[in-house]
């Protein structure tokens, strides 16, 4: 609706935002054209999810009215925060200590805010919500490129992890529930067949959908697994003693005679009390690797002007707390995953945390639900993900056709194909994601957003030496600095043999 945001409806060609009273004189068509002759692409397939109402006339962000509630719009932009990666958190925390992680995490979930602050600063002047055509507009085609392929590297190193995980956790807990043999040939232990299962009946019916609103209910059932899973890690500390008992394997037996109270445990005899103690500050050869773990925490960036789009009664202000409210549940979920996961096992913790679990009993009921509950979530996310990249897509190969159902699907069913092929037959690619998520991220996160800020934001209203862009410079410059250090971390990683997961997703 034209009407809907006077900020936003009154945008004129060189990016700078004009009183109406001002413009009383100028027809509304000369305004219309004057945007459109900036965005040749007229709002059409680079306005990526949106409909067209009858297909007589182009139809602009600002005219989109969107219908997704702000409920719905906060457990989008949480799931798409929500990674995998929780599950290596309290393994950061374990070798920085409790203080160093809060404080890391408390300001990686701050300069994210603040860069989704200058994302939604930049699409206001500029009447723009698609990240790719911020880029445009900031340095032309380079710019739509440039973000269309970090989008489009981040986000399927993003959905290949996610998908890995299905293929490697779905079959163990398929066996634990039916206890049945590891070695046996059964089709559904294959994790070949299982991931294409998931993928044609859970991910590829929600990646259909035509607008991302839809999907806020099955981000707040992912939500809700995420919660079951944070509820079930604060239950088992209290249930664990430290130090613990591990579950023991000299027997084959004890994988068919499933009586908790009968299994066969040993003490750990390099136990004492020492481990059993939290350390608020910690420094170790692992402390340097847990810091791009905790920066790329809070990655939502690609789906933040998707989901600003589609939002009812859409403010900068209102999307800005959809954002905040996001950061903030998660940060808190985060935290508190990491606490009582290290509290449970201190310097024992495996960098995966479910697997530390098993130690102690591999069979456990409630550790079980906790991993189907997980799958789930991660599953759930895929859909997510997958409309950034599908928008990128069409941005860079078809920038200038309508919507079209087949496109629309298509796009889809490829995307989910070549991923499933490099799940199945090229596990190890995960490793070389590792290296694109170090590059794409910081982009992603921080460099983008400043960058066009400082282009897009009239010198006029702020010149370069002002606080705003000086701090966007800076905001520039710590990304650099994070691209740099992750990438160096990584090869010295691979180096030296070690298994370094580069990104909290």
């Amino acid at each position: 609706m034209m009407e809907s945001s006077q900020s936003e409806m009154n945008i004129l060609s060189n990016g700078k935002s004009h009183n109406l009273v001002d413009d009383v004189g100028m027809p509304m068509k000369t305004m219309l054209e004057e945007d459109q002759f900036d965005d040749p692409e007229g709002g059409l397939e680079n306005e990526g999810f949106l409909p067209s109402a009858d297909g007589k006339k182009p139809i602009r962000f600002t005219d989109f009215e969107g219908k997704t509630s702000f409920g719905m719009s906060v457990f989008n932009l949480g799931n798409a925060i929500m990674g995998s990666g929780i599950l290596g958190l309290a393994y950061a925390m374990a070798n920085t200590g409790i203080l160093l992680f809060l404080f890391l995490l408390t300001a990686v979930a701050a300069l994210s805010s603040y860069s989704i602050h200058l994302l939604l600063k930049s699409s206001g002047i500029v009447g723009i919500r698609a990240y790719e055509q911020l880029g445009n507009r900031a340095f032309g085609t380079p710019g739509k490129m440039a973000a269309g392929i970090a989008i489009t590297l981040q986000n399927i190193g993003a959905m290949s992890s996610y998908l890995y995980i299905v293929k490697s956790e779905l079959p163990l807990v398929i066996q634990a529930f039916l206890k049945a043999d590891p070695n046996s040939d059964l089709w559904y232990l294959n994790g070949n067949y299982l991931v294409i299962m998931v993928s044609a009946s859970v991910i590829l019916p929600l990646a259909l959908m035509k607008q991302l609103g839809y999907l806020g209910y099955t981000s707040g059932f992912s939500l809700s697994c995420m919660v079951f899973f944070l509820t079930a890690v604060i239950y088992k500390k209290f249930q664990i003693p430290c130090p613990f008992e591990e579950f023991s394997h000299n027997s084959t037996a004890a994988h068919h005679s499933l009586n908790v109270s009968s299994h066969a445990l040993i003490h750990e005899d390099s136990h004492d009390d020492s481990h059993c103690t939290p350390r608020m500050f910690t420094m170790n050869s692992q402390t340097a690797y847990t810091i791009p773990i905790l920066a790329f925490a809070f990655v939502c960036h690609p789906e933040v002007l998707p989901i600003y789009t589609e939002l009812r009664n859409p403010t900068q202000k209102k999307m800005q707390k959809v954002s905040n409210l996001s950061i903030l549940v998660m940060y808190t979920m985060y935290f508190l995953a990491a606490l009582f996961g290290y509290l449970t096992f201190y310097d024992n913790v495996e960098p995966e945390l479910l697997h530390t679990y098993s130690r102690i009993d591999p069979y456990d009921t409630l550790i079980l639900c906790v991993r189907v509950a997980v799958l789930t979530a991660v599953t759930l996310t895929v859909p997510i993900v997958l409309f950034p990249v599908r928008r990128a897509i069409q941005q860079m190969i078809f920038p200038t056709k309508s919507f079209n159902w087949l496109r629309h699907i298509s796009i889809a069913l490829v995307l989910l194909t070549f991923i499933n092929m490099l799940v199945i037959f090229a596990p190890n690619i995960l490793g070389i994601f590792g290296i694109i998520g170090a590059t794409s991220a910081p982009c992603l996160i921080f460099i983008f957003p400043a960058v066009f800020y400082i282009r897009i934001v009239p010198k006029e209203d702020e010149p370069m030496t002002s606080t705003p862009k000086i701090l966007a410079a800076c905001f520039a410059a710590l990304g650099v600095s994070f691209m740099v250090m992750s990438l160096s971390f990584i090869i010295i990683d691979w180096t030296t043999g070690g298994g370094l997961a580069a990104g909290a997703h």
